[in-house]
């Protein structure tokens, strides 16, 4: 199954597993699953460190390279067709970096993989 994590998902998955449900953990462990990290993600973690509303322990840089070796992480980027799929989501969130998510994961026909803690 191709799994689109998202952001917060990512940075457990990276620094604090623990923080993840037993099935989201699972589910990143299993070796039958793709991991997917979106351009938006890593776009959402670079903007938040650089006001400071988030620390990071190493560079963005180092994490992702970190993840694609020790969860062969793929890389999603940004196509125009996610773009046109967000006219078929509803308004029901407004944070862009969620919504532009939503529709990469509903585009690619992949399982989004929410925050999810214990």
């Amino acid at each position: 199954m191709k799994l689109l994590l998202d952001t917060h998902t990512f940075l457990w998955l990276d620094g604090s597993p623990e923080q993840l449900s037993p099935v989201a953990l699972s589910a990143c462990e299993e070796s039958g699953n793709q991991l997917y990290l979106s351009v938006v993600s890593a776009w959402e973690i670079q903007i938040k460190h650089q006001i400071n509303r988030l620390q990071l322990d190493v560079p963005l840089d180092k994490m992702i390279q970190g993840q694609r070796f020790t969860n062969d992480l793929n890389i999603l980027s940004v196509e125009l067709h996610h773009i046109y799929m967000l006219q078929q989501l509803p308004l029901h969130h407004n944070d862009p970096f969620d919504r532009l998510l939503i529709a990469q994961a509903k585009a690619e026909h992949m399982q989004q993989f929410p925050l999810l803690s214990s």
